[in-house]
Formats: C-alpha cells, sequence, structure tokens
C-alpha cells in the first residue's frame, strides 16, 4: 500500500482539541489498516486553537500569566520557533470561561502582555490569531500594554477571516458586542467609544476590512502595530507546513465540530481542502449541514452517523471519530 494518509482537522469546540481529534482518527485507521503510514498536522482557523495547532507542528509552548478580560490574572501561552511567535487573543482575552460577561468593561490588555512576552524572548515575526475575544475596547488595552515597545522592524499577521470594519452598523459593536453580551443600550456606549478611539489614533484604517476584528483588536494591529491581514487559515497552513506534508498522500481527512454554512467562509475544512491540489479530501464531523461537495469536500461523515444521541456524541466522541476512521479506512483504502 503506497502513499501516506494525512490527518489534518481543527478542533471540536466544546468537545476535543484538534491534536486529540486527529489522535482519535488516526487510531481507528491505524486498528483498521494495520502499518498504514498516518500523519498527523492539526489545524485551525486563526481563532482559539491556533497555539495548540502551532505546538503540535514543533513550536514550543511559552506560559504566561497576564491580566484576563476582567482584570484577574489568567494562564495563558504562546508558541515559539526560531524567530516566529504565534499569539491568540483568546488565550488571554477570550470568552471561553467568563461568567459573567463583561460587554462594557472587558479587556484586551492580556493580548498586549502576551505580545509583550513575545517580544522579550527575541520573536520578530508575530501571528496574531483573533478569534473569540470577549472585549469590544478596540484594542486600547493591548496598546496600553506594549507602551514603551517599538513595532517599526517587527512582522506583525493578523490571522483573521474577519472582514468588518471597526464603526457602523456592520462594525465591531453592532455585529459582535451582542454575542459579548452587550444590550442594545451597551452597543451605543460601545460605538461611542471606538469612535472616539478611533478619533485619537486616526481613522486612516477604521475602514479597512478586519478592523473590526476581536472588538476592534484588528483596527489597533493595523494602525498601531503595523500588521497585514491574511485569512487565518492560510497562515496556519503555512505555519504548520501543510504544503510540505502533502506530497505522496493518498488521501486527505481534515474536519471540525460542525460542517454548516460558516464553514466555507474561511473555516479550517474549506482551507484544508483547498490547499490539497487534488488529493481526495474528507472531513469529519459532529454533525454536517451542507453538501460535502459545497466546501470543495469529496465526502464528509458524522458523528451522528453512528450515534444519534447528541449527548453521547459528547461523552465519547474520541470512541466515535476511531470507529468513522475505520469507515473511511473501508472506503478510501482498501486496495
Amino acid at each position: 500500500m503506497t502513499g501516506h494518509v494525512l490527518v489534518a482537522p481543527d478542533k471540536f469546540k466544546g468537545s476535543l482539541t484538534a491534536p486529540r481529534v486527529a489522535d482519535a482518527v488516526a487510531r481507528g485507521l491505524r486498528e483498521a489498516v494495520p502499518g498504514l503510514d498516518v500523519r498527523c498536522l492539526p489545524v485551525a482557523d486563526g481563532g482559539d486553537g491556533t497555539v495548540d495547532a502551532a505546538v503540535a507542528a514543533g513550536f514550543t509552548r511559552v506560559g504566561r500569566w497576564v491580566t484576563g478580560p476582567i482584570g484577574k490574572l489568567v494562564a495563558a501561552s504562546f508558541a515559539v520557533r526560531g524567530d516566529t511567535a504565534v499569539v491568540e487573543v483568546a488565550a488571554a482575552s477570550g470568552l471561553a470561561g467568563l461568567r459573567p460577561l463583561a460587554p462594557l468593561t472587558a479587556t484586551s490588555r492580556g493580548t498586549g502582555e502576551l505580545l509583550r512576552s513575545a517580544l522579550d524572548v527575541g520573536c520578530t515575526r508575530i501571528v496574531l490569531g483573533v478569534g473569540g475575544s470577549a472585549c469590544t475596547d478596540g484594542g486600547r488595552g493591548m496598546v496600553e500594554a506594549l507602551e514603551g515597545y517599538d513595532f517599526a522592524d517587527i512582522d506583525v499577521v493578523l490571522a483573521s477571516d474577519v472582514d468588518n470594519p471597526l464603526l457602523g452598523p456592520t462594525g465591531a459593536a453592532a455585529v459582535y458586542g451582542p454575542q459579548k453580551g452587550a444590550s442594545a443600550a451597551d452597543v451605543e456606549v460601545l460605538e461611542e467609544r471606538l469612535r472616539a478611539w478611533a478619533d485619537e489614533v486616526g481613522h486612516e484604517f477604521a475602514d479597512t476590512p478586519g478592523a473590526g476584528a476581536a472588538g476592534g483588536i484588528g483596527f489597533a494591529a493595523l494602525a498601531l502595530l503595523g500588521a497585514r491581514r491574511r485569512p487565518g487559515i492560510e497562515v496556519v497552513l503555512d505555519l504548520i507546513g501543510f504544503a510540505d506534508a502533502l506530497p505522496g498522500a493518498r488521501l486527505v481527512i481534515t474536519g471540525e465540530g460542525s460542517l454548516d454554512a460558516q464553514t466555507r467562509h474561511g473555516k479550517a475544512p474549506a482551507g484544508v481542502a483547498a490547499a490539497s491540489g487534488g488529493v481526495p479530501v474528507v472531513a469529519v464531523a459532529g454533525r454536517c449541514e451542507v453538501e460535502p461537495a459545497d466546501l470543495g469536500l469529496t465526502c464528509a461523515y458524522a458523528l451522528l452517523d453512528v450515534e444519534p444521541d447528541v449527548t453521547r456524541c459528547f461523552a465519547e466522541p474520541e470512541r466515535l471519530l476511531a470507529e468513522l476512521a475505520g469507515r473511511i479506512a473501508g472506503d478510501w483504502l482498501e486496495e
């Protein structure tokens, strides 16, 4: 049997990290086809899980205590390899586990502290993944934490598929504020604060696509850190060496928790399919709500196909993923 199988899934949000998804799929494949060459390369789309994907690809995790979104210290980490650091907003300034939500007071300061730490260890290229933020402070907290640091010679890449501007009906406050607990009145307050911040910094970048990412962290990164924006999944695939792992592959397996209408808008499975150069790409997911072909996929396999009880899918995802992998082996890997 020639050719390897490349297992490159994103996380199953709320259930499994991407490395654990990949490990479960790989285990099922090897059980079904002993001796199969399976290579795991977990991916992410630039949001939470991006540091995990970088670490799985050989980056070193660096832990720090930083200011969390409500001002309390939180344990966070970034990833380093050579002069490159991977920092994700969700690690320091994220929504995950934040209760109660704090739409008017949540700060991005911890993200700035992680960036500062990356500079302190000598990094000159920083990938900033901006998904999952709890704040709508326009990146002011991040910038305040970076006072005294010069970004003139630092290459900052804003890994984001969000193309919203900073202000207005499609801006950071109006679109994403409610997801962070903001009432209609809160949205008005946040909009005025963002407008005042843009007045202070300058409006040149306020309408730039991506300025509204992560509650306006995108704006601060573009305007004050000299960042350039790239699609998150493309950045991650470059970081982890996806193109180098592809030659010789007979099959690529990707996936995420839910394959749905959002998947085609910069999510990992669609990005993996687009980058696979004609190699068949199948996906594993908790559920599949769209035609796989619409995402560039050859086909998709869902946990709900083997276990109709959603509760059990969340409780036993690794067992079910291994079972799905056995089905994939039977469909695609038999000589």
